[in-house]
């Protein structure tokens, strides 16, 4: 069991339950899933190649091309063409995902204040971007592959139904925000 886990499941749900007053304990907020997406403004295989390869690397887990939904005469993309490619964590996995940004990769970023929360930050989703994503190792080790790649887009999903639940839980999990 990962470590922040282990604090959710025992410290957190009774400092939730003690704050908030809830009636009932599956109404108590969790993390319901972290979407990883790397995004490509065109369709050109090497580039979604490499961002789903990296995906796949940092995740462990096997990536999935997305699709556009619209014809883009300025990017002259047609409709049902890939244009990025994204990843879907789950339970132990998300929690995985949680403490390797935690401890690897928040204290590698350079001239990191920590993740702005202004219009981001809803009832029940938190998303922010990693400009520098070379601060994973996987991607560290093999720069002459990765070297062209955008910015990693990850959003976190909660069951909250308060925007103060929610800040409360990043608060206690210790997640770096931008101070105002």
């Amino acid at each position: 069991m990962n470590f922040i886990e282990k604090f959710y499941s025992k410290t957190l749900k009774y400092d939730l339950i003690n704050k908030f007053l809830y009636k009932n304990t599956k109404t108590i907020p969790q993390i319901e899933k972290i979407i990883l997406n790397f995004g490509c403004k065109t369709s050109d295989l090497k580039t979604l190649s490499t961002s789903a390869l990296a995906l796949e690397l940092i995740t462990n887990q096997k990536s999935t091309l997305t699709l556009t939904k619209h014809n883009n005469v300025l990017l002259k993309i047609r409709k049902g063409h890939p244009v990025g490619c994204k990843v879907t964590l789950r339970k132990k996995k998300s929690f995985a995902f949680l403490t390797k940004m935690l401890i690897d990769i928040f204290p590698k970023l350079k001239n990191f204040e920590g993740l702005k929360t202004s219009k981001k930050m809803k009832e029940n989703i938190f998303s922010y971007e990693l400009v520098d994503t070379f601060s994973f190792q996987e991607l560290e080790e093999n720069y002459y592959l990765f070297n062209n790649l955008r910015n990693l887009h990850v959003t976190i999903v909660m069951t909250s139904k308060k925007k103060e639940e929610l800040q409360f839980i990043f608060n206690s999990i210790k997640i770096p925000f931008e101070k105002k």
